[in-house]
């Protein structure tokens, strides 16, 4: 087989189909990257050996730059070499996403990691600079569940740590002045918190017993359609604070949540983690996490 002959002529083909339809030139975009992908490995004999294949590709480049014309550097061929390798080893191939997605995707070690982001992609319609940004914060790292994305559960994408803005990071913050500062941020705390949360009320009033109560920020979350208790603290996670929420999550489900809502679930944000306390919670309605400033 003449190898380079066969991806000149996909790279052909791809560029005609583009014009004519250009509605999907994603899926043709794609579909040509994997294929150059499997013929530049295969022509390097096979894919332990394409690592060391650079003087083949660099050959390649020359002679298509000379006969196609720009966008075929030495960079790019190899882009396509590595895309085909990481879908082969199970990264989801998906129309959606553009090459230029992709380009950003490539850039990461982890199958898991790229299918985590090429997830919501799909079903948040990021742009690729949003997708540079989540991925630069460290985002999938951060994320308190790493199991199958088909059927996740709310806190598939709760973040650990939260990030919040201040303006000096050297100062020692009061619950009240954590508040305040989310409070003020409200929708850049929404996206860090993770999908689908939306703004409910602060500091909500109830009374329980003869006593009235507040709950820091009450949210709804409309992918999983819960209500979410949301309570803030400055400290390491207390045992006190597990029955705290699970008082505020019971009265919210008695009192303000529909018949057709799901449960309500409750987060505690705190300064540090306490693994011990942790262990001794069976209520599975509540999930911790952490915040650091920057």
């Amino acid at each position: 087989m003449n190898y380079y002959n066969e991806i000149k002529e996909t790279l052909i083909k791809n560029e005609i189909y583009k014009k004519v339809k250009d509605y999907s030139k994603n899926k043709s975009d794609l579909n040509a990257y994997f294929e150059v992908g499997r013929l530049i490995v295969e022509a390097q004999g096979g894919e332990k050996r394409a690592k060391y294949g650079n003087k083949l590709i660099k050959e390649y480049s020359e002679k298509l730059t000379n006969e196609l014309g720009k966008g075929y550097t030495t960079s790019a061929l190899k882009r396509m070499r590595k895309f085909y390798v990481v879908i082969k080893k199970g990264a989801t191939m998906s129309h959606q996403l553009t090459i230029g997605h992709y380009i950003e995707l490539l850039k990461l070690k982890s199958i898991k990691e790229i299918n985590y982001y090429i997830y919501l992609i799909e079903n948040q319609r990021i742009s690729i600079r949003e997708l540079r940004e989540r991925i630069k914060s460290n985002e999938y790292e951060r994320i308190g569940y790493k199991g199958e994305l088909k059927e996740p559960k709310i806190n598939t994408f709760i973040k650990n740590p939260i990030m919040i803005k201040v303006k000096d990071k050297n100062e020692r913050l009061s619950e009240y002045a954590l508040h305040q500062l989310i409070l003020e941020n409200m929708d850049d705390f929404l996206k860090e918190l993770g999908v689908g949360f939306t703004y409910v009320g602060s500091e909500v009033k109830i009374k329980i017993g003869d006593r009235y109560n507040y709950i820091d920020f009450l949210l709804f979350n409309v992918k999983y359609n819960c209500y979410v208790v949301i309570e803030l603290k400055v400290t390491e996670m207390k045992a006190e604070y597990i029955g705290q929420i699970t008082k505020y999550i019971n009265y919210v489900d008695k009192n303000i949540k529909e018949l057709f809502n799901d449960k309500t679930v409750g987060v505690v944000i705190c300064k540090r983690e306490n693994k011990y306390v942790l262990e001794y919670c069976s209520d599975n309605r509540i999930f911790t996490t952490t915040y650091k400033v920057k």
